[in-house]
């Protein structure tokens, strides 16, 4: 097995998190977090449930179970408690997946850092396929076909689709045609599809139209999600997927019961995600019109707290003037020389020949949790002295490395 290397996020706010304690100015944008406390009825229910210490069924509690389908049949998607398992966060049911399929996956270009490695740890190999321009999370289906054809050629076989819908890292969501076209590859070449729903929640516009495998191959299509985005739980290490049958992993059981509370969607969740959903798009907004002003390709952010901005119209600049020929030089750049935290588009299976960094805009809110709460309640987050500071610091950063 090729060496894996440490988590490209996790170095990134590493290091950021070195700097900030040495007291040197940083702007945090390479790690995805949501960055926002979490929810009193959420905290209750952990308390609550706190004296459960016994063993659970490994699918996962009956509550939770019955909760997280009633999720997916309020989406649109009926489902049985019997097809949904829980595990100790998506990340785990993903590699689980993998373990299960036993076969090489086919991966977008750009993905999620994980995607590649915990293919890699399964004993598989991820094969990289381009997303369709403009889009986010969806392998091109004509690219696909060749690389299904072509891992044949060479006695490999690719058993297996990873989507995100919406996408991390590029914050789009693919088109409803190009899902339903990779669906009918799936089908034809007898894949499995692992659709990553985890932002499903945070699509800014309630009238986009969003289309997940699922809704063309229910049949073949497994989907993950959990609470870490839409509740800011990412510490508690839940996750829940639907799948046409079997069981996998186990969850503690305090976790799984504050979880059927958060995955019953009461109104005061439902408000808060909506709020959380409002404050995103405000701020990735911000941000991505910081870039565009100054001369950086930047797509419209559609969900999440993403950008993906393309530094190539710099090209000639960076190489002369800073010597930054690579995405990776770029990153270290910004990282070193003004303590700005983003991570280069080689991270997501790009090479690193591009210029493009993925920026993450949920650690922006405030550095404690009464800030965040006041960014949460705010009309316009953006105005916000901590959050208004950050939006200056990247601006001066990019005036100052633009040509």
């Amino acid at each position: 097995m090729p060496p894996v290397p440490v988590s490209a996020t996790l170095a990134a706010n590493e290091i950021l998190i070195r700097r900030r304690q040495a007291g040197e100015p940083v702007l945090p944008l390479s790690f995805g977090e949501s960055g926002l406390p979490v929810h009193p009825l959420l905290r209750g229910a952990l308390t609550h449930a706190a004296g459960n210490n016994s063993y659970g069924p490994v699918a996962g509690l009956p509550d939770l179970r019955e909760a997280a389908a009633g999720y997916w049949d309020r989406r649109g998607l009926p489902t049985g408690q019997e097809s949904v398992i829980s595990g100790p966060g998506s990340k785990s049911l993903l590699f689980g997946l993998l373990l299960a399929i036993g076969a090489d996956v086919a991966v977008p270009q750009p993905s999620w850092v994980s995607y590649a490695a915990q293919a890699t740890l399964a004993g598989a190999r991820p094969h990289f396929v381009p997303t369709p321009p403009g889009e986010g999370g969806i392998c091109d289906p004509a690219s696909l076909v060749r690389a299904l054809e072509g891992a044949r050629a060479a006695g490999r076989r690719i058993g297996a689709v990873l989507v995100t819908v919406p996408d991390n890292p590029t914050g789009r969501l693919g088109d409803p045609a190009t899902v339903q076209d990779l669906a009918d590859v799936a089908a034809r070449y007898d894949l499995v599809v692992i659709s990553d729903e985890i932002y499903r929640d945070l699509v800014f516009d309630s009238a986009a139209a969003l289309a997940s495998p699922v809704d063309f191959d229910p049949e073949r299509t497994v989907v993950t999600t959990g609470l870490s985005k839409n509740l800011a739980l990412g510490g508690w290490r839940i996750g829940v997927a639907r799948v046409p049958d079997g069981p996998l992993g186990r969850t503690s059981c305090p976790v799984q019961e504050a979880a059927a509370l958060a995955f019953g969607e009461p109104p005061e969740l439902a408000e808060r995600i909506a709020r959380s959903r409002s404050l995103h798009e405000a701020v990735c907004r911000a941000v991505a019109d910081r870039f565009a002003a100054a001369g950086v390709i930047v797509p419209e952010p559609q969900a999440a707290f993403y950008l993906y901005p393309d530094f190539d119209p710099w090209r000639e600049h960076l190489a002369r003037q800073h010597g930054v020929t690579t995405g990776p030089g770029l990153a270290a750049l910004l990282l070193e020389r003004y303590g700005v935290g983003v991570l280069p588009a080689s991270a997501f299976g790009e090479d690193e020949a591009v210029l493009r960094v993925r920026v993450a805009t949920g650690l922006l809110y405030g550095d404690t949790d009464a800030e965040r709460e006041r960014a949460l309640d705010a009309a316009d987050p953006v105005s916000l002295p901590w959050i208004a500071a950050s939006l200056r610091r990247l601006q001066d950063v990019l005036a100052e490395l633009a040509p």
